[in-house]
């Protein structure tokens, strides 16, 4: 889940982090009144959950209460990558002397947390990184939730030569450690964490990520979401249960269990197919997944084929069949069916789709190169 800058503002401020001054206004009339309660100059961020608001025009600065309403109303009538600007974030200006970039998420690869960093942060940080690997550091916490202090000094003496940081910046590196951890996030990001003119460490902006499968934990970040930058289809398959995922071929794909999900997909663009969807039913034997799985996925008019592929464990195959037989009856499938259903009730689930004339493969290879031909 993405929530705002000005709602990772607030979190990292909770989590006594040192945020710029500044609020969320939705009217020219209450940006002033916070502009004039943090003191000129500010700057406005529009808030929305694309990148390239700065060059779309969505981010000024304003140095006097005479020129803020007109430059809140450009940037609050703007338009960026297809969402309209409804809150504008005004904040406190800071004079950065030097920025950095900060931030906490976790490798997948090495199954671990790795805090990440670099002296060139701001916006050309993916840049940085395609260019110069070598100016990102990183610091892998080995399995540990705290930072290990005999392997954390060559890791701050590297972001920060001058000592007199070390403190202050590794207690930042602390505290964005420990929200991360206690809020379930997949990425918590200071970009750009700054040195100003005072000489203070300072979040000049904040990114926030939560895993969507840790939510039920923290009742108090569901009032975050924005939905309106949530996929539809997406939403609408959580509350039937189904883990969904559209993409953009035109293979859809019915799967229990997110390991075969996967290798399904894997399989059809092996065999020179592009899946539409990942979808697992997971676990439960219910036939009505079956009949919504079927429903979400045909609302994809670019679909050729879709594909049923099942390994009954705790899946009954005969409540598959059973769904796919109520599908057949309440809605109209204008594209064929490939099914391949092995495991448990295997053979009675085979009977019941072979006296519909249905027919079921036996292998996942087989019915993959079928319906992959199908599509073509």
């Amino acid at each position: 889940m993405k929530i705002h800058e000005y709602q990772a503002v607030e979190l990292f401020r909770h989590a006594g982090l040192p945020v710029c001054d500044g609020q969320v206004a939705q009217d020219a009339n209450q940006a002033l009144k916070i502009a004039e309660s943090i003191g000129f100059p500010v700057v406005l961020k529009a808030q929305v959950l694309v990148g390239g608001r700065g060059k779309a025009g969505g981010v000024k600065l304003v140095h006097s209460a005479s020129e803020l309403p007109q430059v809140f109303n450009q940037i609050k009538n703007l338009t960026i990558k297809g969402y309209a600007v409804e809150r504008i974030l005004v904040a406190k200006v800071v004079n950065i002397k030097k920025e950095y970039y900060a931030a906490v998420t976790i490798d997948n690869i090495k199954g671990d947390i790795v805090i990440i960093a670099s002296n060139e942060g701001g916006v050309d940080i993916e840049e940085t990184a395609k260019q110069h690997p070598e100016k990102i550091l990183k610091y892998y916490l080995e399995g540990a939730k705290t930072i290990d202090p005999a392997r954390w000094g060559e890791f701050i003496r590297s972001l920060f030569p001058d000592q007199k940081y070390h403190q202050e910046a590794t207690a930042i590196f602390e505290k964005l450690l420990k929200f991360f951890i206690s809020f379930d996030c997949s990425l918590a990001e200071i970009n750009p964490l700054v040195i100003d003119d005072n000489g203070k460490l300072i979040a000049a902006d904040a990114k926030v990520l939560f895993d969507d499968n840790a939510l039920y934990r923290h009742e108090q970040l569901q009032s975050m979401r924005d939905f309106k930058y949530d996929d539809q289809d997406e939403v609408d398959a959580k509350t039937m249960g189904l883990s969904f995922v559209k993409l953009e071929g035109n293979v859809g794909c019915i799967v229990n269990g997110a390991g075969l999900a996967m290798g399904t997909m894997d399989a059809i663009k092996l065999l020179g197919g592009q899946p539409a969807n990942f979808l697992d039913v997971g676990g439960s034997s219910n036939p009505e997944k079956v009949l919504n799985a079927l429903k979400l996925i045909l609302k994809n008019k670019g679909i050729k084929v879709i594909l049923i592929n099942i390994f009954g464990g705790i899946t009954r195959c005969d409540d598959i069949a059973n769904g796919i037989l109520t599908a057949k009856k309440q809605i109209e499938l204008p594209v064929p069916l490939v099914v391949r259903l092995t495991g448990t009730n295997e053979d009675l689930a085979k009977e019941i789709l072979s006296k519909a004339g249905v027919t079921t493969y036996k292998s996942m290879r087989e019915a993959v190169t079928k319906a992959v031909s199908l599509a073509k």
